[in-house]
């Protein structure tokens, strides 16, 4: 028999799916979530009803985690953490507003503040390099290539990549109509040499390979249907390998250095906050962070006084 919590984790769920329209990728994080929490009132605290979660079970739950974190367990680091903290209190403030609990829980709880790092970037020569490692020679080269591509010039994350639709890209006008988190809709430019590697691998490769499965996906896997996420993550660490690349690298290093080489290029915060589709202008200013010694160094150059 289903206990109260499983179904009230059910009706959040959906309530997720339909009135917020948070991707299936963010859904399935939330849900990882509140198992993991599900599991430790059953087994720990031995709980199975929502009105027994007080405010110390919470209390005792973050230290829980917090102490797998000291240990550097496996998929726990602080900004796990952190997201396992702000999804019980998205829950609770649910279940009051849904008059399940007539009181929040959660509600002082604080949220820690998670020391953002910066993340790994590429510089420009490394770019070239690893773009340049591709053969393409093949389908398969020319489809990574034309992965490459997009992901430097576009700064797409790895799920609207694999969703990209031939019917999206305006070859003419050099840009994608993308389709992000929550189904948001944004516009982003694509260079000239991303486009040509698109049109060379569609015309080329994936033409060779397509079938009924293939729909409009632009990127395929050699059996002709849409590629998955760890495909690109491993076509990135591959690739980065080959170009001797020593830094830790994945598909959103490429979106992280999109965004910095505009950045320094002078390009307005706020257009690459509408070109990344972040709702929140304060994700984007990870990257105002550049390198102090750069900051010094521009302060010199070009202020009268310096």
């Amino acid at each position: 028999m289903i206990n109260d919590l499983e179904n009230n984790i059910k009706l959040f769920i959906n309530y997720l799916k339909l009135e917020k329209s948070l991707s299936e990728n963010t859904i399935s994080a939330y849900l990882f979530d509140l198992k993991l929490f599900l599991e430790y009132l059953e087994e720990v605290k031995k709980i199975k009803t929502t009105k027994d979660i007080s405010e110390n079970v919470l209390i005792d739950f973050i230290s829980h985690i917090s102490s797998r974190l000291n240990k550097r367990e496996k998929n726990y680091s602080e900004k796990s953490v952190y997201r396992k903290i702000s999804v019980l209190k998205s829950f609770f403030k649910y279940l009051v507003i849904e008059d399940v609990l007539k009181d929040n829980p959660a509600e002082n709880i604080d949220t820690p503040k998670v020391s953002r790092l910066l993340p790994s970037v590429l510089t420009i020569d490394e770019v070239n390099k690893m773009l340049e490692s591709v053969e393409i020679d093949s389908k398969q080269g020319l489809r990574d290539r034309a992965i490459l591509e997009t992901m430097y010039a576009s700064g797409l994350r790895v799920s609207e990549v694999i969703n990209l639709e031939i019917n999206n890209i305006y070859f003419e006008d050099g840009f994608l109509r993308i389709f992000g988190k929550g189904a948001k809709e944004r516009i982003v430019p694509i260079g000239k040499s991303a486009l040509k590697y698109i049109e060379k691998y569609y015309n080329e490769g994936r033409n060779l390979i397509k079938n009924n499965d293939s729909h409009n996906f632009v990127f395929l896997n050699f059996r002709g249907i849409k590629m998955t996420r760890m495909s690109v993550w491993n076509i990135v660490k591959k690739y980065g390998k080959m170009a001797g690349i020593k830094k830790e690298i994945h598909p959103h290093t490429l979106r992280h250095t999109f965004a910095t080489h505009l950045l320094e290029g002078g390009a307005d915060i706020r257009i690459i906050q509408e070109m990344l589709g972040h709702s929140d202008i304060s994700t984007t200013q990870i990257y105002t962070h550049i390198d102090k010694e750069y900051l010094i160094e521009v302060h010199k150059t070009f202020h009268p006084r310096a």
